[in-house]
């Protein structure tokens, strides 16, 4: 006996196609946004520890300490900035 939907590939409720099309997105990759955040987020954090790390070496305090979190913030950019190219 046949449904009142004829058409079985679509849901009884219709939705937008903005909105389906949302959906479908966040379907495909979950949480993308607050990836994409978090990757900003680190790769500023980075950014400022950097900074500082790259101001005490300036300045001449404890300089193997200071480049050392200069090489580990700059990875650290270098990283988030990597995975959100691959986003």
């Amino acid at each position: 006996m046949p449904t009142s939907n004829s058409n079985n590939s679509h849901p009884k409720t219709k939705l937008e196609p903005e909105k389906y099309a949302r959906l479908k997105a966040e379907l495909d990759a979950p949480y993308r946004g607050l990836r994409k955040f978090i990757y900003v987020a680190f790769t500023i954090s980075g950014f400022i520890g950097a900074f500082i790390s790259l101001a005490k070496i300036i300045a001449g305090q404890n300089i193997y300490s200071a480049f050392l979190n200069f090489a580990l913030q700059v990875g650290i950019m270098a990283l988030m900035i990597g995975l959100f190219r691959l986003e």
